[in-house]
């Protein structure tokens, strides 16, 4: 793979990560609820579940999503749930409780379960690793080596997207000191969540 097919990849690619979307989301949220360090390491979840996307679109596995429509609309309405039904429990939450848990230990493992079955419960990421990612592998050259270079590209910039929403939600976490102000961040939140699982549940297969 040469420089300037890197060029262009390493800008594009970035956008992506940077994009706002649910996992982004989350970040944010646990940074502001159990502090920068938690919401970075909770980001692995999410690192997992692109790494076996990636695998899977590498195999050519994800055809499976562009030809089965039921399979497709199966993922898509079990990941929108999933979406709907985080965005009921930030509704509800009560800032009372939240402080609570901020003086307890943090489940670590539940955090990136929760970013892990966020990303995998959206199968347009899937889809853009399968219609991206080609557009930078030259079929001349062996695609299995160039295929693991830019998934390995991609998850490095996407932990570096993590820090990146980890960092704003550590500031914001400044602003929300009073239970009022985390109510309303916490509902804000609820509401981006309800409306990116909205726009899943439109989603159409390519």
């Amino acid at each position: 793979m040469d420089f300037a097919t890197l060029a262009l990849f390493l800008p594009a690619c970035f956008a992506l990560n940077m994009a706002p979307g649910p996992n982004n989301l989350l970040s944010i949220s646990n940074a502001t609820r159990y502090g920068y360090r938690i919401s970075c390491l909770a980001g692995v979840g999410r690192l997992l579940a692109f790494a076996i996307m990636i695998a899977l679109a590498s195999a050519g596995l994800a055809v499976v999503l562009q030809t089965s429509e039921l399979v497709f609309y199966g993922i898509k309405i079990v990941g929108a749930a999933y979406l709907f039904y985080l965005a009921y429990q930030l509704w509800n939450a009560t800032p009372q409780a939240q402080a609570e848990s901020e003086n307890t230990r943090v489940g670590l493992w539940g955090l990136a379960r929760q970013e892990f079955l966020v990303a995998a419960g959206n199968p347009k990421a899937i889809l853009i690793f399968t219609a991206f990612l080609p557009q930078f592998v030259d079929p001349t050259v062996d695609v299995g080596s160039q295929f693991t270079l830019l998934g390995v590209l991609f998850l490095a910039l996407e932990w570096i997207a993590i820090g990146v929403y980890a960092y704003i939600g550590l500031h914001m976490r400044r602003w929300f000191t009073q239970p009022r102000g985390k109510k309303i961040f916490n509902r804000c939140c609820a509401g981006l969540l309800s409306a990116a699982a909205s726009t899943l549940l439109m989603a159409r297969r390519a």
